[in-house]
């Protein structure tokens, strides 16, 4: 009977000694409570997950996990970052495997339901909830639809309305809101769902290009993180599906870590199961993505490493409800931000004005959409004017770092590319106008090369979208092609990037000839381009290698120190010069090694964050060092 125990007590009758009674289950509750209690102290003695599953397992009462979730947050509210990290990665390796995603659920409902008396005791306890739920969601174990079901049954006035309010306008709206949440506590833990993450994707990559199942399981085996390989195979599915080509490939390596025992069959299952819950969102930027799913499933339970008897998990219990009306929903919301997009958009072309670009796009909240909103920038100025299509290009140029990615732009242009057929129907001059978007895009060092040979990849050989890649690679390798490339449109825009450029170089020319300071961080704050400081890091950063000047170093630090280039654009920078490292030192031989002494410098300085992952190239990647290097 659920919520009771069963026990055998005295019963005095002379024809029945015992009598089976029913109790309520006060008493096992409250063990369960001061178990889970040990098993979290324990755990944050000694960071050992496998254990505290094996405590949580052992104590065989899985209708009381919710507990567990309130419990281990509650403990960690005031405690160190340190703590709170271990927290997060506590219920991420649970997920699923131990701690049922209901439950979960449920464990964060009920924390969101007694802030009211967390918040007597911790003042900041509703900021500290809030990040917890929106590392939830980062980490994809609670469903974004958590902050819409959370405040349904809170009572007016509750203080749970404010923890969901600043989960999702502080910690989930915000440029870059994922890679900020996730860096909140410092990753103080050994062992941070970002450097997991990072490594698996790097290790993939690294697959994908070389093959070699037995480097790759290898890697998997050092990452020293068993109740996370559910993320592997998650990575690889998605990748299979997004670059066919390598389907074959993908499914091959998780089959022999199956085999090996390297990958359980639970978290082979859990991995599967995580793809499923993600596929709505998924469906935006894949074709068919809910098809190609099912077809993944059929090909590994046909070979053998996925179970027979596993199915797809129903959609949750708000998606029961609805029916298709969840789907019509996120139709609608795509066919809603496609609308203020184009608003955004055409009002630019009015204005000129790249900041209120910039505004409103945080407005919209939909950082999972920005590849469209980049596929529709150059969309609208196909068929405009030259100085339209500049201003795109500006536009793009000024975004990139700020608010989109370069996977942003490649997943955009990729989608151009593939329907490249049916826009040459109505702009006849369609072809040679994406082929000088594409071009332009890698002058502007927001796509790199390499991104050029990945896109081709994966278009369908001799279709028009591979044959623009390739005028686009012919435009890139003509002699003076950046100069040619940067003027295509006769640079229409009020304020282009070249002009932009040439303003960095001669500013920091005159610093290195003995300027001043303060006057170099005052003609930086007069270009007006925040957006754009990253080339100002990068030219800094070149310049101090080929000149032999650590004064360009100082400049970095004062802009830093003044808050003149944020964060994000100084680590872009960084990043800026780490891609490109190999062909500058065919210019500056000792270029690797300065480099890595810059990024030292910055980090003991403080003006880069000690947990941006740059350095010269010479450290690939792939790395399998182990994640919990003690």
């Amino acid at each position: 009977m659920p919520g009771c125990c069963v026990v055998i007590v005295p019963f005095v009758s002379m024809q029945e000694p015992y009598k089976l009674v029913t109790i309520p289950a006060t008493e096992s509750i409250q063990e369960y409570k001061n178990n889970i209690g040990q098993i979290i102290e324990e755990f944050f003695l000694t960071d050992n997950v496998e254990e505290a599953a094996v405590g949580l397992r052992d104590l065989k009462l899985p209708e009381y996990d919710h507990y567990f979730v309130k419990k281990l947050i509650s403990m960690a509210l005031d405690r160190h970052d340190r703590e709170k990290e271990m927290a997060a990665v506590l219920l991420s390796s649970l997920y699923a495997d131990v701690i049922s995603p209901e439950h979960l659920f449920k464990g964060f409902v009920r924390l969101v339901e007694s802030a009211d008396d967390l918040v007597i005791d911790i003042p900041d306890a509703l900021d500290i909830l809030a990040l917890f739920v929106a590392r939830a969601i980062v980490d994809d174990i609670l469903p974004p639809s958590f902050l819409q079901s959370a405040v349904q049954g809170l009572p007016e006035g509750a203080k749970g309305h404010d923890v969901i309010h600043l989960a999702e306008k502080s910690y989930l709206s915000p440029p870059l809101h994922a890679e900020i949440v996730e860096r909140r506590w410092g990753g103080s833990t050994h062992t941070t769902v970002e450097l997991v993450k990072s490594k698996i994707s790097a290790l993939l990559n690294e697959y994908r290009e070389s093959g070699d199942k037995a480097e790759a399981c290898r890697c998997i085996r050092e990452l020293n993180v068993p109740f996370f390989h559910h993320e592997v195979v998650k990575r690889a599915l998605v990748m299979a599906m997004e670059q066919k080509n390598y389907e074959g490939l993908l499914l091959s390596l998780l089959k022999e870590a199956a085999d090996e025992g390297l990958i359980t069959s639970s978290q082979m299952s859990k991995g599967f199961t995580r793809l499923a819950d993600a596929i709505d969102d998924l469906s935006l930027d894949i074709v068919n993505a809910r098809d190609l799913l099912s077809q993944l499933i059929t090909t590994a339970v046909k070979e053998g490493f996925l179970n027979a008897s596993y199915t797809l998990p129903p959609p949750n219990p708000k998606s029961k409800e609805n029916g298709d009306e969840a789907v019509n929903a996120k139709a609608n919301l795509l066919a809603l931000f496609k609308q203020k997009a184009t608003d955004i958009i055409q009002e630019y072309f009015l204005s000129d004005d790249v900041g209120e670009v910039i505004r409103s796009l945080e407005e919209l909240s939909s950082p999972h959409l920005n590849a469209v909103f980049v596929k529709k920038v150059v969309t609208l100025a196909m068929d405009r004017k030259n100085r339209e299509k500049e201003m795109s290009s500006v536009l793009l140029s000024s975004l990139y770092a700020e608010v989109i990615t370069s996977e942003d732009v490649a997943k955009a242009f990729l989608n151009l590319l593939e329907t490249a057929d049916d826009t040459a129907l109505d702009i006849p001059d369609a072809a040679n106008e994406f082929a000088l978007f594409l071009a332009r895009s890698v002058v502007d060092d927001i796509l790199a090369p390499l991104d050029l040979d990945e896109i081709k990849e994966q278009l369908k050989p001799q279709s028009l979208g591979s044959d623009i890649v390739n005028t686009a690679r012919a435009l890139l390798a003509a002699r003076h092609a950046g100069e040619r490339i940067l003027r295509c449109w006769g640079g229409g825009s009020g304020w282009a990037v070249d002009d932009a450029k040439d303003k960095i170089i001669k500013l920091l020319e005159e610093f290195e000839a003995g300027g001043d300071i303060l006057e170099a961080c005052q003609c930086i704050r007069d270009l007006d381009m925040p957006f754009f400081h990253h080339e100002v890091v990068k030219k800094s950063l070149v310049m101090a290698m080929e000149k032999q000047n650590d004064n360009l170093l100082k400049l970095l630090q004062e802009c830093s120190n003044e808050g003149l280039i944020t964060v994000n654009q100084m680590s872009k920078g960084f990043t800026r010069v780490a891609d490109s490292i190999d062909d500058l030192a065919l210019d500056i031989p000792d270029a690797k090694e300065k480099f890595d002494l810059y990024v030292e410098n910055a980090k003991r300085q403080g003006w880069l964050m000690p947990s941006v992952n740059v350095g010269s190239k010479t450290q690939s990647l792939s790395n399998c060092e182990h994640v919990n290097d003690r």
